[in-house]
Order: C-alpha cells, then structure tokens, then sequence
C-alpha cells in the first residue's frame, strides 16, 4: 500500500471510531433522560405528600377512625369492583371466542362500568361523609383520598370537568 492510501485508511478509521463513539454516548444520555422522565411520572408531586405520609401526621385517635372507615368503605365497595372485573373478562373472553357477539359483550361492558362506577360512588361518598366528621386541619390533610387514583397511585391526569361535559 502507498503512503497516500494509508493516510486515507487511518482518517476512515478515526472518522468511523468518532462516529460509534459519539452514537455510543447519544444512547447513553437518551438512556439516562427516559429513566428520568419516568422516575419523574412516578414521583409523588412535591405539593402533595403521599396519603400515608398525611396519615401519619394525624392524631393517633383520627387516623385509626379514618383507617377504619376508610377500610369499611373499601370491603363493601369490593363486590362492585369484583363484578365490574369479572364482568369485562367474560366480555373479553367472549370476543376472543368463536362465538362473537357484539350485543351481549357491549351488555356485559355496560354492566362492568355500571358496576365500577357503583363502587367508586360509595368510595366517594363514604369519603366525603369521614371528610365532614374532621377537625379542618384533618379534613384540608386527608382530602387528598378524593384524588382519583389509578392502581400505581398515580393521579388522574384528566382535569376535573362537570359530567356533562366528560359526555361530549
């Protein structure tokens, strides 16, 4: 090989090793910022901390009555969700089958939500019935729990909106 052909090779052989060098540290910091991204969704918000931080605060005498309650809602609001669950299983098994039919999945979808939304209104107003039974400082710390919340904790990033027009 000639000197001029070495000369060539080397500069394609540095340009080549910059270049996965730099692909190299681009994934590396884009890497690094989608773990932010998402270690940052699941923050709680700083403005507010998390429910059983709040509880903690509270006098031991409230916080057992708002536990109690709380707990008392939940086991008689569960057989709501456990239909509103089983209801759209057995409609999703149904769409997977071989006998498909769109009346009685849209049915049993219909009574799922009629039966989730069963179970969120007793949460709700159970909620808001301990809310009014607390001291002000109690009830400004544990109104949090009217947050709605999905399973990871995570709010409802919807804004709050009158139910007429969420049916738009």
């Amino acid at each position: 090989m000639s000197a001029r052909a070495l000369k060539i090779a080397l500069a394609a052989s540095v340009a080549l090793n910059l270049f996965a060098i730099a692909a190299g540290v681009t994934t590396v910091v884009a890497q690094a910022r989608e773990e932010q991204r998402i270690e940052a969704q699941q923050r709680v918000p700083r403005d507010r901390a998390p429910f059983h931080a709040v509880m903690t605060r509270l006098d031991p005498e409230v916080r057992q009555r708002v536990k109690s309650t709380l707990k008392a809602s939940a086991l008689a609001a569960r057989p709501d969700f456990d239909e509103a669950r089983a209801k759209r299983r057995e409609a999703v098994a149904l769409a997977a089958s071989d006998g498909f039919d769109a009346a009685r999945i849209t049915t049993l979808l219909n009574e799922s939500r009629a039966a989730e939304l069963r179970g969120r209104s007793r949460l709700e107003a159970d909620a808001v019935q301990l809310l009014g039974t607390l001291e002000p400082a109690d009830r400004a710390a544990v109104s949090d729990i009217l947050n709605r919340r999905g399973r990871n904790g995570a709010r409802d990033p919807r804004p709050a909106q009158p139910q007429a027009e969420r049916a738009n």
